[in-house]
């Protein structure tokens, strides 16, 4: 089995947005993808695009996917990279193209000289948090993620006065 990592094209999006819809099924999140397949299709390949991604192939068969794109750490001066989604069709998990995708990841950060690669996972994924912990990645406990969004949002935003 021949395990090979490739830069996402226009022509992927349907498959992108495929494995979006199938990660959200998986955690269970189906009722929250609001994103259509243009959506992800402007988001990835548009004119100026702030969001990029990767597709990992099992014997030239597409498999999986991780959507990054590039953060920043004022302490460093420099940026990294949050990685968004990754997911891996059931049939495919533990033949490498995970750890592929995140290696592939990892060789950015160090040839571009970034400083980290960052995500989160959901506190009940025992098998992606495994997965994670082997390949040396720890958890920042210290740190508690926060997000608006929806109403809050748009409440926040009226504040601004603009």
């Amino acid at each position: 089995m021949s395990i090979a990592i490739r830069p996402a094209q226009p022509a992927d999006a349907p498959l992108i947005y495929a494995f979006i819809r199938e990660l959200a099924e998986y955690e269970k999140l189906l009722d929250e993808v609001e994103a259509s397949q243009a959506d992800i299709a402007a988001v990835l390949f548009g004119p100026a695009p702030r969001a990029f991604c990767d597709i990992a192939e099992l014997d030239g068969e597409a498999v999986g996917f991780a959507l990054w794109f590039y953060n920043l750490s004022t302490f460093t001066g420099r940026h990294g990279i949050y990685l968004e989604d990754l997911y891996v069709r059931p049939i495919a998990r533990g033949a490498g193209a995970g750890k592929a995708l995140l290696a592939r990841l990892a060789r950015r950060c160090l040839d571009e000289g970034l400083t980290r690669l960052e995500w989160a996972v959901l506190d009940w994924n025992a098998p992606a948090i495994a997965f994670y912990d082997r390949l040396g990645a720890s958890a920042k406990s210290d740190w508690i993620t926060r997000r608006l969004s929806g109403e809050a949002l748009a409440e926040l935003a009226e504040a601004s006065g603009e």
